[in-house]
């Protein structure tokens, strides 16, 4: 069994670093015609020259800042405009900031709703009339496990990654008919800047060394190790598939087993 995207269009979010980069990598592994959105050309460029090209696939980028969901789609349409519709969506944004929920700002909310709600929402828009006519498109949302079970010191992460789930939820009903899925990716501790930023910011507030932070987040996961971006890119592969026309609507943890809910 191997996965086949040649001949697909695929458009990663958030794809100069962590799992967004890791997912764009393996996506054109499979043969997918790879095009990157993130806000720093020069990353840019530079994650666009590790593209693999294992089948002579063009790839391209898109610079767009996720504080602006309008300037986003707009970027989305013109690139539509210009080329041919795309096949595969990985909405895929950094994590809202840490914090108790209580101390929260509305800014905050408001913040995190902006750039990760609001943008896949208008990014799905943009994309999903081609999809149609072509009866094939893949939606995939790169969230978080909290949609299962609240996380720890990350109260407005929480509420926006639940937010999204439920609107995933929703737009797979919708669209199912049509040849499209929609389905969530729930990563759990995955080694990125992320999950360095978390830990840090941890051993700040309980005066314990980073080491020892880490080792305790490891030991709560059954697999004893945090995840590689690719794994988690190798689950996004594989609902970008053919191999999973049938997977529709689901919130999949690739988490090593540390949530416990079913």
């Amino acid at each position: 069994m191997q996965i086949d995207l040649k001949n697909k269009n695929a458009l990663v979010c958030g794809s100069t670093q962590g799992i967004g980069k890791a997912s764009a990598i393996v996506l054109a592994q499979c043969g997918a015609n790879v095009t990157l959105v993130a806000r720093n050309e020069q990353r840019l460029l530079q994650a666009k020259d590790e593209l693999p090209c294992p089948d002579g696939q063009t790839h391209h980028f898109l610079v767009a800042d996720f504080q602006d969901p309008e300037a986003v789609a707009e970027t989305v349409q013109k690139q539509l405009n210009s080329s041919s519709a795309f096949h595969i969506l990985v909405n895929n944004t950094g994590g809202p900031p840490g914090g108790d929920i209580f101390g929260a700002s509305l800014a905050e909310f408001e913040n995190a709703f902006t750039q990760h709600l609001k943008c896949n929402h208008l990014l799905a828009q943009a994309v999903v009339p081609a999809m149609k006519a072509a009866g094939f498109g893949r939606i995939i949302n790169v969230i978080s496990t909290s949609v299962k079970q609240p996380l720890d010191g990350l109260g407005v992460s929480n509420t926006i990654r639940g937010a999204v789930a439920s609107w995933s939820k929703t737009l797979a009903n919708e669209l199912g008919s049509f040849g499209i899925t929609v389905n969530n990716v729930l990563p759990g501790a995955t080694a990125t800047e992320r999950l360095s930023t978390i830990i840090a910011n941890k051993a700040e507030k309980t005066g314990k060394t980073t080491d020892a932070v880490s080792e305790a987040m490891k030991n709560s996961i059954p697999t004893k190790r945090f995840a590689e971006p690719r794994e988690v890119a190798t689950a996004i592969a594989f609902l970008a598939s053919d191999l999973a026309s049938y997977i529709n609507g689901i919130n999949l943890p690739v988490d090593g087993g540390r949530t416990k809910s079913l």
